[in-house]
């Protein structure tokens, strides 16, 4: 009788164990075979997930997956990862209070074939604004600075120079560093 409810026990510890060292990585017999799917190592199945998944390396004994989907744009072979801000709280706070934006970084604001104006209400960097409509740069606003201390009915207007449904803002000085012009295309990526 003893022997018919220790076994099960037993058995349900030794699982455990083992089921953590796996997750641990600390079982080699196990991670060095490679189990084949087809004609491909399991390594290189990993490898053709979708791009949107990336390793991080063993830390601390384990190994993660994080989520890499990183919104960006692309102009000129240029990747400028963005926030993307598309309900009215969003647009309007943009990127008002930031001490700084990194380089290769912007806001992207989303609208709906609209015309919107601009203003630089509490943004403490200067911006390149750029226009966008059907994938294409319609305008740019270069070197727009901040304007601190200037009540809301005297800060300068940048008005979009066309129906848009895009609006890229880049640190100023981005557009002429990285040849952005008007008639350019854009890419959008995981937006």
């Amino acid at each position: 009788m003893f022997k018919s409810i220790l076994a099960p026990i037993i058995g349900v510890i030794l699982f455990i164990v083992f089921v953590g060292l796996l997750y641990q990585g600390k079982m080699p017999f196990i991670t060095a075979f490679k189990k084949t799917t087809g004609d491909k190592p399991v390594d290189e199945l990993n490898a053709d997930m979708s791009s949107s998944f990336r390793r991080i390396p063993r830390q601390y004994g384990r190994e993660d997956v994080i989520n890499n989907n990183q919104k960006s744009v692309t102009i000129n072979n240029k990747e400028i990862k963005v926030e993307v801000a598309k309900t009215n709280e969003e647009r309007a706070k943009g990127l008002s209070g930031r001490d700084s934006l990194e380089a290769d970084s912007g806001m992207l604001f989303i609208f709906n074939n609209q015309k919107p104006i601009f203003w630089m209400k509490d943004t403490k960097v200067a911006l390149d604004i750029i226009w966008i409509n059907d994938l294409k740069i319609v305008g740019i606003n270069k070197d727009v600075q901040p304007e601190p201390g200037v009540s809301e009915d005297k800060l300068k207007k940048y008005p979009a120079p066309e129906e848009i449904d895009l609006v890229l803002e880049v640190s100023a000085g981005y557009s002429d560093k990285n040849n952005i012009k008007v008639g350019d295309n854009v890419e959008l990526n995981n937006i």
